[in-house]
């Protein structure tokens, strides 16, 4: 498993186990999917306040299956979101929610601190100072260690960044092979004539890789916004075509190829999984280190229906 390290030393594998479907797991499921992921070397999962339809409640889930001990606790980075609220729906990036938000992540992980706090999504009424002094308390009072992003725009970002004392050290948005904007628009850069060529985030990635931002790759198998996956659609027939060629090649599953072609990208990003399938979860690990060549990267991104000029 290859590893990178965050602003905040924090030592962190390239492929993440995203927890946001467990709520309706037994214990021993939970169990057995966090020792595949282990076996695999994700020591890294990723939570949210809202995932799990009642408040908090895939964080307890994790927390009462897991029982971890301190030296248990230790070995893993957990990260965790606020910022959505479901009633509304709206968002909300005051100091008082994202204070209470904490405390009861805190609570239902029965975890003394979070390693890393994301804000979940863009809140449109945002204070930056009001974030800044959530964050402020919170780093100092020793509960969460880093913080963070989603879905945000490099103005939005930097918006935060002018408040804030802690740096942002990761910002999770979508990208898979078919949804790939982060990368496609840059590869059609001034064709007038395509869509594809139209920079609709700013810049978002190179913007990222600039400022040390590590982006986390949420979807990665996922063709569209929660449209199904691309891996043996046959809607998505050329590509696949590609991917078993691949897999093939490297003796991986198809999954390990949709994997490596984000991990190939020199952003050195991090892939978000968001299956609770154990066998899925082993597979997708494999392409964490695959050394994918220019040209199938290339390949792979062509079947996708991207252009290259």
């Amino acid at each position: 498993m290859k590893t990178l390290t965050l602003p905040g030393d924090i030592q962190a594998p390239n492929v993440v186990l995203g927890l946001m479907r467990i709520a309706e797991k037994t214990d021993d499921e939970i169990r057995e999917l966090l020792a595949i992921a282990r076996d695999a070397g994700i020591t890294f999962v990723d939570h949210a306040d809202v995932y799990g339809g009642a408040l908090h409640r895939c964080e307890s889930r994790f927390a009462e299956a897991m029982n971890l001990s301190p030296s248990e606790r230790a070995e893993l980075t957990i990260q965790t979101k606020c910022g959505i609220v479901r009633e509304g729906p709206y968002f909300d990036f005051s100091y008082e929610h994202i204070m209470e938000s904490v405390e009861g992540s805190l609570r239902a992980l029965r975890t003394d601190y979070i390693d890393i706090l994301l804000l979940h999504r863009p809140d449109a009424l945002v204070e930056p100072d009001e974030v800044a002094r959530a964050f402020d308390e919170l780093h100092a009072a020793g509960k969460v260690r880093a913080f963070g992003v989603s879905n945000h725009t490099p103005g939005q970002i930097e918006l935060l960044r002018a408040s804030l004392n802690q740096p942002i050290v990761a910002n999770q948005l979508q990208l898979s092979i078919t949804h790939a904007p982060l990368v496609a628009q840059g590869l059609a850069a001034n064709m007038a004539a395509e869509g594809q060529s139209v920079n609709r985030d700013g810049g978002l990635l190179d913007y990222c890789r600039l400022h040390g931002i590590t982006v986390q790759a949420w979807s990665p198998f996922q063709a569209g916004f929660f449209t199904g996956t691309f891996l043996g659609h046959p809607e998505y027939a050329e590509l696949n075509e590609v991917i078993d060629t691949l897999a093939a090649r490297y003796q991986v599953p198809a999954i390990a190829i949709a994997t490596a072609w984000i991990t190939r990208h020199p952003a050195q990003m991090q892939v978000v999984l968001g299956t609770t399938n154990p066998e899925r979860v082993a597979g997708a690990a494999q392409g964490s280190e695959l050394p994918l060549t220019r040209a199938e990267w290339y390949a792979l991104t062509r079947a996708a229906g991207h252009i290259i000029p």
